[in-house]
């Protein structure tokens, strides 16, 4: 299960850049999860977010 504590995210947008398949930027732009997906991608996005916001 992939989840973004839309609390916590600054709305940088690694997440996107690293898996836009997975995330997207919601209106209020904050990322969203899309397809939620355990893979490398997800994994990565995790990694590359400065505050910690994503949960894989």
């Amino acid at each position: 299960m992939v989840k973004v504590d839309e609390d916590t995210c600054i709305g940088c947008g690694s997440c996107v850049s690293v898996a836009p398949d997975i995330f997207e930027m919601n209106d209020s732009g904050k990322a969203e999860v899309i397809k939620d997906e355990d893979t490398k991608e997800a994994k990565q996005a995790e990694d590359v977010c400065p505050v910690d916001a994503i949960t894989v």
